[in-house]
This record gives structure tokens, sequence and C-alpha cells, in this order.
């Protein structure tokens, strides 16, 4: 189930890129910054400590992605947390070199090295 719902991700990605492209300057920056990162769910989340506002933006982005997921989810009958969860074994695919993320609550920075996607991911 896990590796069909990665599957249907990697095939509604044109669907969710929207919801993904929801950053705005200052969330960009505090990512290539490691302040803020991309979690193996599909979220963001916080490496360290970040100020309120910020902290405020990423939540309002994770709302919209949340939305984003819940719309295409339902549309294809799947369950809303393993849609999520294979955007972000999509995501994490693509990180960029610099950039923080999570794996079962530990954070990382991402190298020159893939990142070694969780089993979620069909790996």
């Amino acid at each position: 189930m896990k590796r069909v719902a990665w599957l249907l991700a990697a095939a509604l990605l044109p669907l969710g890129a929207p919801v993904l492209a929801q950053m705005d300057g200052e969330v960009e920056a505090a990512l290539d910054a490691g302040q803020v990162g991309e979690q193996a769910d599909g979220y963001l989340g916080f490496p360290r400590t970040a100020p309120a506002g910020l902290r405020a933006k990423v939540d309002a982005i994770n709302i919209k992605r949340r939305q984003g997921y819940t719309q295409v989810a339902q549309a294809k009958n799947v369950p809303i947390e393993a849609f999520a969860a294979s955007i972000g074994c999509h995501t994490l695919e693509g990180l960029r070199n610099g950039r923080a993320y999570s794996i079962g609550g530990a954070w990382a920075v991402k190298g020159s090295a893939p990142v070694t996607l969780p089993r979620q991911c069909g790996n």
C-alpha cells in the first residue's frame, strides 16, 4: 500500500505542486539556513528554535499543504497521511544540498550523497 501511495504521488505531483510552491522569501531563506526543514511526513518542521513570525509562516504553509493533500487524497480515495508521506518521499528525494530534513524525528543536513529514504518510500 505504501509503495502504491508513493507511485500515486509521483503520478499526481503536478496536482500537488501548487501546494508545495507556497513558499515565501523568508521561508526559503530559513530552509537555506537550516532553520526550517522538510519532513518525511510531507510537512515542514523546525530542526532548531525559530522566531514566532517564521513559525507562523511555516504553520500557514503546512495548513495549505494539508488542504492540498486532502483534496487529492479524497479525489483518489487514498488516506491523506499516506499521500502526504508520499509527497514527503518525493521532496526528500529531490532535496537540495545543505537543506535540513527529518526522517523519524532525527534531523540531518543533506550533503552530496542522496538522502537515504525511509521504508515508507518503497525502498
